[in-house]
């Protein structure tokens, strides 16, 4: 017997099979083991001692499933999935045994100081901190990699303070094995009064489960109890095509897929993507860890888009945007990969 799993959140599975459909590595494979239900029935033979933890099968289900918990909006069971993934990982993933290309992220997203200094090199503006209960937190790799989305954030979201001496959430560090750290991490951020405004679908979900739904508000949320939206953008004389990808945790761990949606119908005209709501690949460390596997997952995705010719790929998470980005230049296509907040901004800037 081992003591990796929490009980009761094992015993929640009934093995109904309704998470099979919805999930990226069982589409891929067809293989049981690679679903949900598979790789609980993996977790409880290594909780009952069948099964060591360190097991090739093991192992390589700890690193192929993604993380997206696209099984847990269809469970009629309430299987908390994304916890026992974060379960197996923290016990799989300890030490030396942490998979070596996430090793400098994880020690990057650790140091404040370090992700303070390095934004606001990057960050090229002036973030005032008005007096307000209301905060908007800038995601620490978004600072870096992406330092013009979190200029757009602060300039549609002016009435919110902008702390300077903000850190990580410790979302990377939860969901890569190291979920103490991550929660701790979470609660240093939050150690203010007030809600947080995120703009990365990932940090937005981890959050809500550290300090509380009622913490945490999207940006696209935001948004909307902000007013009225800016008009819409023109593309030569016309109302631009907007697709959007939603963030797996966002959507399949918050729930939020209509507001996103709402922000961008003021903006243009709204274009479904199929396959939305389905994973990109990206997530997290994902598409670092298993590159193929994380092209495989977005392929259908990138078949459908090269097909909608659309203007914009709106995302509402940074990974999101990095992994679509890299695949829309390689498949050619003419359509723009923005982060909601940079759509936002455009329109505020005039119609064309």
């Amino acid at each position: 017997m081992t003591d990796v799993f929490d009980a009761d959140d094992l015993g929640t599975c009934i093995s109904c099979g309704f998470c099979l459909p919805s999930c990226p590595t069982y589409k891929l494979t067809g293989d049981e083991s690679s679903s949900p239900r598979g790789r609980i029935a993996l977790m409880r033979a290594v909780e009952g001692g069948e099964i060591d933890l360190f097991d090739p099968a093991a192992l390589e289900q700890g690193s192929f499933c993604l993380g997206c918990r696209a099984c847990e909006p269809v469970c009629p069971a309430g299987v908390p999935y994304g916890r026992l993934l974060e379960d197996l990982r923290d016990a799989q993933w300890k030490g030396r045994r942490r998979p070596m290309r996430i090793r400098p992220l994880l020690a990057f997203a650790a140091r404040e100081r370090l992700i303070r200094l390095v934004g606001r090199f990057r960050r090229h503006a002036r973030f005032t901190t008005p007096e307000t209960d209301t905060t908007l937190m800038l995601g620490c790799f978004e600072r870096v990699l992406l330092p013009g989305v979190s200029r757009a954030a602060a300039t549609t979201l002016p009435g919110v303070a902008i702390p300077l001496d903000q850190g990580c959430c410790g979302a990377l560090h939860a969901h890569n094995g190291e979920r103490a750290l991550g929660e701790q991490m979470a609660r240093r951020l939050a150690d203010r009064p007030g809600r947080i405004i995120s703009t990365a679908g990932g940090c937005s979900a981890h959050l809500a489960a550290v300090v509380g739904r009622d913490r945490v508000v999207d940006y696209s949320e935001a948004l909307l109890e902000d007013g009225p939206l800016p008009g819409p953008i023109l593309v030569d004389g016309r109302r631009a095509r907007i697709g959007l990808q939603d963030s797996c945790h966002l959507r399949n761990g918050l729930g939020i897929s209509e507001a996103p949606r709402r922000v961008i119908s003021a903006l243009g005209d709204y274009i479904e993507v199929p396959g939305a709501a389905d994973c990109c690949g990206a997530a997290g460390t994902y598409s670092l860890l298993r590159r193929r596997d994380s092209r495989r997952v977005l392929a259908p995705k990138m078949a459908e888009l090269s097909s909608l010719k659309l203007d914009f790929l709106v995302v509402v998470n940074p990974g999101c945007q990095r992994q679509l980005i890299t695949e829309v230049r390689r498949a050619r296509l003419r359509t723009r990969v923005l982060h909601l907040a940079e759509l936002v901004e455009m329109a505020q800037r005039g119609p064309r």
